[in-house]
């Protein structure tokens, strides 16, 4: 009877590890047959920033991201100082651009993702992904060259233990 019970217990903590609990931003690296899976473990704070340096303008853009209860991205707003050559002069339908102090933010009503796909590119500015009080350098953590796959979903304690969580790669 003791030896069932050791059993059923061993048993039901080996299922349990593969049962998705804790809600995650997922950067998968894609074109790739053994793709790097890195991941930022989410807690009650919705809302996300990646912050890059503009290669043209050498001017910061903020992308703010706000997690849905359905999984889904909803791209909120976007502040950068200089227009053109990438970046909008003007509101399009959905969106409000408003100018304050040498800074542009386009705000967006109802803009939706299910997932993105971010590329990381070799040249050195900065690429950073602001979470709560956090700050992940994308360039440090991630193989620059690479495509990375950014959905948010659960993951298990087995999921967990064969991605990298990125702020166990901080400096």
């Amino acid at each position: 009877m003791k030896k069932w019970f050791v059993i059923s217990i061993f048993l039901i903590c080996c299922a349990a590890s593969f049962i998705p609990f804790q809600k995650a931003l997922v950067m998968t690296e894609t074109r790739n047959e053994q793709p790097n899976v890195n991941y930022v473990l989410l807690d009650s704070e919705n809302d996300f920033q990646i912050v890059f340096t503009h290669s043209i303008h050498l001017s910061d853009v903020i992308e703010s991201y706000r997690v849905l209860t359905s999984n889904e991205f909803q791209l909120v707003s976007m502040e950068y100082s200089d227009v053109a050559i990438g970046m909008p002069g003007y509101a399009e339908k959905g969106q409000v651009l408003t100018y304050e102090d040498g800074v542009y933010t386009l705000r967006y009503d109802n803009a939706k993702l299910p997932n993105f796909t971010l590329h990381i590119g070799a040249v050195q500015h900065k690429l950073m992904l602001r979470y709560g009080d956090e700050e992940y350098d994308l360039k440090n953590n991630l193989k620059k060259g690479k495509s990375y796959f950014i959905e948010v979903k659960k993951l298990s304690f087995y999921e967990k233990m064969k991605g990298v969580k990125l702020n166990d790669n901080k400096e």
